[in-house]
């Protein structure tokens, strides 16, 4: 069954919206707000359907054409989309998700497009491997279908990356058509090849688990910091320095008031660091102390701090959640978050909405977990300001940054 449907707007997610004629809502991707288009339904929900685009009816101008499009891969859901329509919706739908969750905020701060490469920015794929016929697909998964797309040129990934691709692509498969079986098998069990590109180590790559002992050396803020190869670090480097430089920013703005740091979810102690040498730049007394879950990453953020002599900087291998009640959250202090996708642990709103802390700095990677924590924290703080950052371009994600001050008395 195909309808006519007017796009609304594009969601989160990328999906343009619209609705039927008898009022249910139409879940279309690769529809653009402002498109008359008319679309099949495959799958219908009570309130909503979802729907494939069969035809469009009236274009937006932000449509790209054919011969302008980059390449399309699994995950660039915004890829036939001009790029600053892209960034217009991502906005709106972050000051969306505060809106319905009813979080006023003071400053917002939009995201410059021309700021930062909107293609080859990752550091960072993985590309999994299955047979194809007699030969081999190396790529990305499709959703939903979990098809290996072969990708040969990759339009996300950086130049370092894609020039040694071929070289890669070739390894694997020798890997899993040559040599002895035992081999060919394990590699295939395996299912995957990690690549990950730093301007000072160059371009690393594997199958399967990290190699023990590698080590990958980063640059953030002027500082230098070594990561092990299977840990966390911003996959796109221009819009992660950005992101570094404003936390450090927002940081300054209450040092005076709040010059000690509780960085949680605190990885190899990117901003923590970068906001202590920020302090000791100035002149200023200022204490650092990181909390992370993993305990590799904990080692990392102190080889980091004694590398950069930062002596004030101290770090456990402890879950927040499970440890609020060692953690200094004092009226002298500044606490940054970066929590994973799912947000902060449970009770670590309510937590922090107790706490003493002057301000918090919220770095997120998932609107709807930030807003379901922002609710918790509003009892007790005001979102000061907000801003975004387009970390992942063509896809459907991007970082968010609040800053949030505690409500007088």
């Amino acid at each position: 069954m195909t309808s006519s449907v007017y796009i609304a707007k594009n969601v989160y997610g990328g999906d343009g919206l619209g609705r039927l004629g008898d009022g249910r809502v139409a879940f279309v991707p690769g529809a653009w707000a402002g498109e008359h288009v008319r679309a099949e339904i495959v799958e219908e929900k009570r309130h909503f359907v979802k729907a494939k685009l069969v035809e469009i009816l009236e274009s937006s101008p932000d449509r790209l054409p054919e011969d302008k499009r980059p390449p399309g891969m699994p995950g660039m859901v915004y890829a036939g989309l001009d790029y600053r329509a892209e960034c217009r919706a991502k906005e709106a739908q972050l000051k969306e998700f505060l809106d319905r969750a009813r979080i006023p905020f003071g400053e917002f701060r939009p995201f410059d497009p021309a700021s930062a490469s909107q293609l080859g920015y990752r550091n960072k794929v993985v590309y999994h491997f299955a047979r194809r016929g007699d030969g081999w697909a190396i790529g990305y998964r499709a959703e939903p279908s979990h098809e290996i797309v072969d990708v040969e040129s990759d339009p996300l990934a950086r130049p370092e990356i894609n020039a040694k691709l071929p070289e890669i692509r070739r390894a694997v498969v020798t890997l899993l058509t040559t040599g002895p079986e035992a081999v060919r098998r394990d590699t295939e069990r395996k299912g995957g090849v990690t690549v990950r590109w730093t301007k000072k180590t160059g371009v690393k790559w594997w199958i399967g688990d990290t190699p023990p002992g590698l080590v990958l050396k980063e640059t953030t803020a002027g500082l230098d910091f070594e990561v092990p190869a299977d840990g966390f670090y911003q996959v796109n480097p221009e819009v992660g320095e950005m992101l570094a430089q404003t936390v450090v920013g927002e940081y300054e703005k209450g040092a005076s008031a709040a010059p000690d740091v509780v960085d949680l979810y605190c990885g190899v102690g990117v901003f923590g660091l970068c906001c202590l040498k920020n302090a000791s730049d100035r002149g200023c007394p200022m204490r650092l102390f990181g909390v992370e879950s993993g305990r590799q990453a904990v080692d990392f953020a102190r080889r980091n701090a004694a590398s950069q002599g930062a002596r004030d900087a101290k770090f456990f291998a402890w879950r927040v959640g499970q440890s609020l009640r060692r953690i200094p959250a004092g009226p002298g202090t500044t606490v940054v978050v970066d929590p994973p996708r799912g947000g902060l642990e449970r009770g670590v709103a309510r937590w922090l909405a107790g706490s003493k802390a002057p301000r918090i700095i919220y770095v997120s990677c998932d609107p709807a977990t930030l807003v379901r924590d922002l609710r918790e924290l509003s009892a007790s703080y005001a979102a000061e300001s907000v801003g975004w950052f387009n970390m992942f371009p063509r896809t459907a994600r991007f970082e968010t940054v609040v800053t949030l001050g505690r409500k007088n008395p």
